[in-house]
Parts: structure tokens; C-alpha cells; sequence
């Protein structure tokens, strides 16, 4: 099944969730209400075939981002913790949750909810969350058809290898003018009925972070940015020829 990431909205609440053998499960909370590790567990029990959710692995095993609005400042929060256990896969939570420009916080240890004794203890119960099946799947327990293997990547590598089969797309751009609208529209519609893999797609206004352009080689917008797979592809301007944008991204 092929499962294409939207881009994030703008406030959320995000949880992850890792195995000891390198799988990881998430989800997207944009009302923060959700019991996102009580739906991760599950998602985990059918993934893998388990004989009961994995509670054991929370909270020890698990990462959150909480993206928000100011009231007073009026300017977007994001506060990003892992802990320990997992803090190796900070890279990849990276690019999942699109925080490329915060600095993750590592959680206290709660020794008395996770100690890694007693965690290795289910090891023979539970064999398959020491396996490695190279699987990063968003869950929404509100859409059966959210599980995916569309993901293909040995997360402790990432991302020096990055994700096999999949894209990772930079559009850069001046203004929020109706232009732009119509630009990231033609776009969004693209990437959904064009592209056959798993993407990312994150829009940088180079007014805001000029530091971003100079850092991608952007000097004229808009720009579309094919970050991953190698070699990288640019795109400048007339972004409207779907036909020929969707070529350039996927050729190598």
C-alpha cells in the first residue's frame, strides 16, 4: 500500500512510539485529545501480530511534539522530547515531525515505568518488537486504511541512507500571495495523484529564513526542492507544467 505524508498542520500534538528491534509507530493529534499511546500500542498489536498491546514500552520508549500558538506573542511554539532509549532515532523524528530547526530535549528517565531489565524481560513473549521490519507507519485509529508499510528504511541509519522509496521536497517562496496559494494547490494535487511513494513536503518562506536558501543553493522562488532521493533536483519557477515538474521528480 502506498501512504503519502500531508504536510503537518500548523498546531498539533505528535507521539511516537519505538521498539527495541528499530520499528516505530505515530500519530497526529490536531484536537490534542487523543490517547495516542493507548492507540499506538494497539496499532502495534496488529502491525506485528501480537498477543496484547505493548503497554510496557510506554513511556520509556516513546518521543511527543506539542506545536502550538502563543496567545500573548502570537508566535508558533514547538517543544520536542524523546527519551532516552530512543533518542538515537532523533534524526528520523526529525524529519516526521518537521522540526529540523529545534533542538529535541531528552526526557528524564522513569526508572520505576521502564526500567530496560524489566522491559527485556518480554523479549520472549513479544520476539517480534526485537525484530527489525523496517517499518514507519502513521496510525489514525479513525482510518483502517492508515496502516502502511510504504516507509522501507532501517531507521538507525537514517539519514544517511535516508527513506528508500520515497520523497523528501523542499518549495521555497517569498510571499503568501494568491499566487503562492494557487502554486502550493497545483503542487499538493500533484504530489497525491502523481507520485507513487511516501513524501515530505515542507514550504519555507526565504523572507523568514534566508539561512534556509543559502543552505539549499535557492535564488529565485518559488522553488521546488527535491532534497531526497539523490541527486538533487531543482525546479525553478513555472511550477504550473505539472506534466514536466512530476518528471523532474522523478528522474534520476
Amino acid at each position: 500500500m502506498t501512504y503519502h505524508q500531508p504536510s503537518l498542520p500548523p498546531f498539533f500534538k505528535g507521539i511516537a512510539l519505538c521498539t527495541p528491534g528499530g520499528d516505530l509507530i505515530y500519530g497526529i493529534d490536531t484536537n490534542k485529545q487523543a490517547h495516542w499511546h493507548i492507540h499506538l500500542c494497539a496499532g502495534l498489536q496488529k502491525i506485528l501480530d501480537l498477543s496484547e498491546p505493548p503497554h510496557f514500552l510506554v513511556p520509556g520508549h516513546t518521543a511527543t511534539v506539542d506545536r502550538w500558538l502563543d496567545p500573548r506573542s502570537q508566535k508558533l511554539i514547538t517543544l520536542a522530547e524523546v527519551y532516552p532509549a530512543i533518542q538515537r532515532y532523533i534524526p528520523l523524528l526529525t524529519v516526521i515531525f518537521e522540526t529540523e530547526e529545534l533542538v529535541w530535549q531528552i526526557a528524564p528517565w522513569q526508572e520505576e515505568y521502564c526500567d530496560p531489565i524489566i522491559v527485556e524481560t518480554y523479549r520472549d513473549r513479544f520476539p517480534q518488537l526485537w525484530e527489525d521490519h523496517d517499518l514507519i507507519v502513521r496510525f489514525d485509529p479513525n482510518n483502517p486504511h492508515s496502516h502502511s508499510e510504504g516507509f522501507a528504511t532501517k531507521s538507525t541509519v537514517f539519514p544517511t541512507t535516508a527513506i528508500t522509496d520515497s520523497y523528501i521536497l523542499r518549495l521555497f517562496i517569498s510571499d503568501n500571495s494568491k499566487a503562492t496559494e494557487k502554486t502550493l494547490a497545483s503542487i499538493h494535487q500533484l504530489l497525491e495523484e502523481g507520485l507513487a511513494h511516501p513524501y515530505t513536503l515542507k514550504v519555507i518562506d526565504i523572507s523568514q529564513h534566508p539561512e534556509q536558501a543559502e543552505i539549499h543553493q535557492v535564488s529565485a522562488t518559488p522553488t521546488l526542492v527535491r532534497v531526497w532521493p539523490q541527486p538533487v533536483r531543482r525546479i525553478i519557477g513555472e511550477l504550473d507544467d505539472l506534466p514536466r515538474v512530476l518528471r523532474i521528480l522523478a528522474s534520476f
